[in-house]
């Protein structure tokens, strides 16, 4: 059992994120359990790198002291698997927003998927979805992406140690990847969709490893709620 001066010294929380569920959101929750469980005015808590709505899996959360930690474990190779549907975009490049062009497949083969996949592997150039949490002009992107703003994104050096396609049922890929901080996998769909002279968006996603450690070793938010 953990004590109030453990979560102050600092914890590293290993938590499932569900789906539709923001990275804040599950900040703010087991923030507001422990300030209730231990009787706290306030606490630090944060965590290492952001989860979209859409996706599910592993968040890193630290507490008390080991916020500071937070770049650090940021700055990880990151592993993920998913699922990438051809032959349609939209502009989120998922489906947080519908379908906003559709491509033929027919031309499409597992053997194109394969020697396609192939290409992503290494240090790339990768521009991050007009629907995203950075800033321009001290906006979130998605705030000006609402507003119908055109707004010019600068290309990201990122770099992708593995990109491994497990099963294919057209128009459904399945993927597991691993790349550096500052990944975009919905960007990687989509520029995966216009490399197969098609469309592409993420269907689904889910993040396994954060460097050493795995979302075997994670907990549900209401596992941790009960733990506490």
């Amino acid at each position: 059992m953990r004590t109030v001066e453990d979560f102050k010294n600092g914890q590293v929380l290993l938590i499932d994120k569900p789906l539709k569920w923001t990275s804040f959101q599950v900040v703010n929750k087991l923030r507001w359990h422990i300030r209730k469980q231990f009787n706290l005015k306030k606490i630090k808590v944060g965590h290492a790198g952001t989860l979209d709505p859409l996706a599910t899996g592993l968040l890193i959360i630290c507490t008390g002291k080991f916020t500071k930690k937070i770049s650090e474990y940021q700055g990880q190779e990151k592993e993920y698997t998913g699922e990438i549907t051809l032959g349609a975009t939209t502009p989120s490049y998922d489906l947080e927003t519908e379908i906003n062009a559709t491509f033929s497949t027919k031309h499409i083969t597992e053997e194109l998927i394969n020697n396609t996949a192939k290409k992503f592997i290494g240090n790339l150039e990768q521009k991050p979805p007009i629907f995203s949490a950075l800033k321009k002009d001290g906006k979130r992107l998605y705030e000006l992406a609402r507003e119908g703003k055109t707004v010019e994104i600068k290309l990201r050096k990122i770099t992708i140690s593995a990109f491994e396609i497990t099963k294919i049922d057209l128009p459904i890929i399945n993927f597991r990847v691993v790349c550096s901080k500052g990944t975009y996998i919905r960007s990687l769909a989509y520029d995966f969709g216009k490399a197969l002279n098609s469309g592409a968006h993420l269907s689904a996603l889910r993040r396994t490893k954060i460097g050493n450690f795995n979302v075997e070793n994670s907990q549900g938010i209401e596992e941790f709620i009960a733990s506490l």
